[in-house]
């Protein structure tokens, strides 16, 4: 059995309201192998940030984690403590988040931001926590190292925050890397250099968990893909059999809306409908309003998430009787 650096199994994850609690996050399991770049896609709205948020320890109140395991490099991390899991973060594990512009200190030089990650984690000077956030800018690709870390954020473009952002995450070489959306709003050109950064990190050791709604991305970064709906996983499989078999009627019908727009069609392929609301989800499989494949049985009963072939799995009842694998 391959080396996991991440391992969750059966997360649940939700947010209490005065109609009931919503479950966000639901009996959702993933696996990172050691040095593997592993994506989460689905529409906004998902669950993709929310499951990353519950592994990272960092869920919003009222937002909470209710159940499943978190094992990160064979330890059960859900259960510790928060001064022991906050250890955790940035030494052993780290997030990049979506927006860098709100996630850096504006009044706060950026070097002095990564330098203060390094304090955090290891016994040593300022002036030698300076030295390393200049070098992590260095391994991150920003020119001019030593001059951009006495910069603030709002003097720098989106590409180098960035890069600043993913500097700090890495600073203390944690094993584990989240990057939520880390190319959104950047230009094609930046995104490319940000996706080039992030297999090298990968090459040097680095595990990723890479969550995304762009199909491209994950295409060319990922080696093993999950698909979220609703909350849940609908569909599991290596990068390849994903995007030339794909099994359930939502991954298909993302592929479809990318593979319009690479046709040049005058009208993009769409999904009919919109995501449920988690408060009143259908009584069988989540997708069955928005599908036009939907039997009575789908209504119904919620299809489990069964294996249809070697490493892939797919959360409908029709995915083996149509032979989508």
């Amino acid at each position: 059995m391959e080396p996991m650096t991440l391992r969750a199994v059966g997360l649940c994850a939700g947010i209490p309201t005065q109609k009931g609690e919503i479950r966000a996050v639901n009996d959702v399991s993933i696996d990172v192998p050691a040095g593997s770049i592993v994506g989460i896609v689905g529409e906004s709205g998902c669950g993709k940030s929310m499951t990353a948020r519950a592994i990272m320890g960092l869920m919003r109140s009222p937002a909470r984690m209710t159940g499943g395991e978190i094992w990160l490099n064979g330890r059960d991390i859900a259960r510790l403590p928060e001064r022991q899991r906050r250890a955790l973060r940035g030494s052993e594990m780290s997030m990049i988040f979506q927006e860098p512009m709100t996630s850096l200190n504006p009044v706060m030089k950026v070097g002095r931001q990564v330098a203060e990650a390094v304090r955090l984690h290891a016994n040593v000077s300022r002036q030698e926590a300076d030295r390393r956030a200049v070098e992590m800018f260095e391994a991150v690709g920003i020119s001019d190292a030593a001059s951009r870390a006495r910069c603030y954020p709002h003097q720098l473009s989106g590409g180098l925050r960035q890069r600043v952002m993913i500097a700090m995450a890495m600073v203390c070489r944690p094993k584990l890397l989240i990057a939520d959306e880390p190319t959104t709003a950047l230009d094609v050109t930046v995104e490319a250099q940000i996706l080039r950064l992030m297999r090298n990190l990968c090459d040097a050791g680095t595990s990723i968990l890479l969550i995304s709604h762009n199909l491209g991305v994950i295409a060319q970064l990922c080696d093993y893909v999950y698909v979220m709906y609703a909350g849940r996983i609908v569909e599991q499989a290596g990068v390849i059999k994903l995007f030339d078999h794909p099994a359930h009627p939502y991954t298909r019908g993302l592929l479809n809306a990318v593979s319009s727009l690479r046709r040049g069609g005058e009208r993009l392929d769409t999904i009919n409908g919109v995501v449920p609301n988690l408060l009143r989800l259908p009584e069988g499989c989540s997708f069955s309003l928005r599908c036009d494949a939907c039997e009575a049985r789908c209504a119904q009963e919620m299809p489990e998430l069964r294996e249809i072939a070697p490493g892939h799995k797919a959360r409908c009842h029709l995915a083996e009787r149509e032979a989508w694998s």
